[in-house]
């Protein structure tokens, strides 16, 4: 049996921008940075930062692009999938990327708006909460390396 399961806790690096596929399915790219830090065998202590590419599909690349900003606060569980191109000047160029499965956002509100509410919800018997499904990288389309935007 093989897993190729990843497991990240970070701050994202940069503004989010959804892009839409030729068939109309979201996607983002965000640039999460994990941090960790250690005392060497001098007694100094040592930091090192970590990026990842974090590609979103579908609803979650929606609401990445909406509540999420530069600074904030991430959970990503996902895979590790490695893509492959031909760059301009003949060179195969390759990108390893983690490939959403799951996302948390782990900061109250968002960093752009200190008066962030909730919508309100009308929980009447007239007008019942609705279910919540969530969906999976696997449950949605799957989309080819030449569907990607970027």
């Amino acid at each position: 049996m093989d897993l190729n399961k990843v497991q990240i806790i970070g701050r994202i690096t940069q503004d989010i921008e959804v892009k839409q596929t030729p068939n109309g399915n979201s996607v983002t790219t965000i640039a999460v940075a994990t941090n960790r830090s250690w005392t060497d065998g001098a007694g100094m202590k040592q930091e090192q930062a970590e990026f990842h590419n974090v590609v979103l599909w579908g609803k979650t690349a929606e609401i990445a692009g909406q509540y999420l900003a530069k600074g904030r606060r991430v959970y990503i569980e996902g895979r590790l999938q490695t893509r492959s191109w031909e760059a301009q000047d003949g060179s195969k160029r390759y990108k390893t990327e983690i490939v959403w499965e799951n996302m948390i956002m782990l900061d109250g509100n968002p960093a752009n708006s200190g008066d962030y509410t909730p919508p309100a919800r009308d929980n009447s018997p007239s007008n019942p909460t609705p279910a919540v499904k969530r969906t999976t990288a696997k449950q949605e389309e799957e989309i080819s390396i030449e569907d990607l935007p970027f």
